[in-house]
Parts: structure tokens; sequence; C-alpha cells
């Protein structure tokens, strides 16, 4: 009788550590891309509300671009940081508890898959193996929820969502800077409400959820944003 094949993960599961570090870049991207959009956006429709000269919309677009990505690409590094440091701080604590409690935490470790259904003897065995083979990253993953060799990176993060803020920026400040002056507004809008349901449909899907409310928030926050900014724009054009 042949020996048992070892079953083969499927082609589109994830079971490398590396997965939730990717997600957690995808979403830093996607969200950064959105905050471009709407933020430029928004700076160049309000400009445009006040004034047609293309070398004060050009000015206001790109400070708001470059002043926006370096926000976001400092401000995704601090939060992730912040929270890399958390994760190192309980993994520090789990590893005192295994060197000066390992019988408790033992113990602990059968407790939590007795929880999960196994019976009290398999669940003591499961946990002896596991501490045998890598204890901190059997208490980790358990406990935590946490992979010690993939913890999250911030630099990953920031550089991430800056270069998507960047990108997702670049689309309303070059539309309305080279369509023409007579469509300006329209074409601004129009690719801007598309980008925004790109994002939210993205951003639903990396999340596993229905895509028609994100979607739907998306736009309708971006043309709000829109709208206000040109409005305030055009008053003070006529104030001035």
């Amino acid at each position: 009788m042949s020996e048992p094949s070892t079953p083969r993960p499927h082609r589109h599961e994830h079971h490398d550590g590396s997965h939730a570090s990717r997600l957690n870049a995808l979403r830093a991207a996607v969200l950064g891309a959105n905050d471009g959009i709407v933020s430029v956006a928004g700076l160049v429709m309000g400009v445009a509300g006040a004034t047609t000269e293309r070398p004060a919309i050009l000015t206001a677009g790109v400070a708001g671009l470059v002043a926006g990505a370096l926000s976001m690409g400092v401000g995704e590094y601090v939060s992730v940081s912040t929270q890399r440091d958390t994760e190192h701080a309980l993994l520090e604590k789990e590893r005192r508890e295994l060197a000066e409690l390992p019988e408790q935490e033992l113990r602990e470790l059968a407790g939590i898959y007795q929880g999960k259904g196994l019976t009290p003897e398999l669940a003591h065995e499961v946990a002896v193996q596991l501490t045998a083979h890598d204890a901190l990253a059997a208490h980790a993953e358990v406990e935590l929820q946490l992979d010690p060799d993939n913890l999250t990176n911030p630099w990953s993060a920031a550089f991430s969502s800056a270069v998507a803020f960047t990108i997702g920026a670049m689309l309303p400040l070059l539309t309305i800077l080279f369509s023409p002056t007579e469509f300006r507004l329209q074409a601004t809008v129009g690719s801007v409400v598309v980008a925004l349901a790109l994002t939210g449909f993205a951003s639903a899907r990396l999340g596993g959820a229905d895509w028609r409310r994100p979607v739907l928030r998306n736009v309708v926050g971006g043309w709000l944003a829109m709208t206000i900014t040109y409005g305030i724009g055009l008053l003070v054009g006529t104030a001035v």
C-alpha cells in the first residue's frame, strides 16, 4: 500500500507568514491613493474656483502633493512603528514567562488547544510537541496572533502609502492642468469619480467585504470635497 501523500496547499491560499505584511502594505497603498486623489482634487478644484491661471493651479497642486505624500509616509511610519514596538514588547514578555514559568506556560498552551475542542490528552501532547519545536512561536501564534519572524514593517507601509498618495494625487493634478479650460472641471470630476470608485472597490476586495457601499462612500465623499472646496475658491476669488 502506498504511503499517503502530504497535502499541498492550494495555489490561491496563502500559507507563508509574509501574507499579513503584504496585506498591510496593500491596505496602506489603497488608503494612500485614495487620500491623494481626494486631497489634491479638492485643493486644485478650490484654486480653480478662484483663478484660471495654470501656474497658480500647478503650484498649489504640487505643494499639496509633496506635503501630502510626506505626511502620509511619516504618519504611516509612526503608526506602524508603534504597533511594531508593541509586538516586540509582547514577545519579550512571552520570552520571560517561558524562561521563568515553563510548566505554567505549557499548561496554558494545552488549555488553549483544549478550549479549541481537543481532548485534554491530545491538547497536552500538541502543546508538548509545539513547545519542543518552537515554544515562542507556538505561544505567539495562539495567544498573540503574531509571527515572531514576520512582524509589521513600518518602512514598507510608509513607502507604500507615500508612493500611492503621489500616484493618486497625480491624476486630478494632471487632468486639471492639461484639459481644455472650458472642460477642465468636468474632466477632473469625472476622472476623480472613476478613480475613487476603483480605490473603493479595491479596499472592499482586500477586506473581503461587499464593494457597493465602499464605492458609494468614496465617490460621494470625493464629490463633496471637490464641490465644497470649489465653492470656497469661487467665494475667495470673488472677494479678492
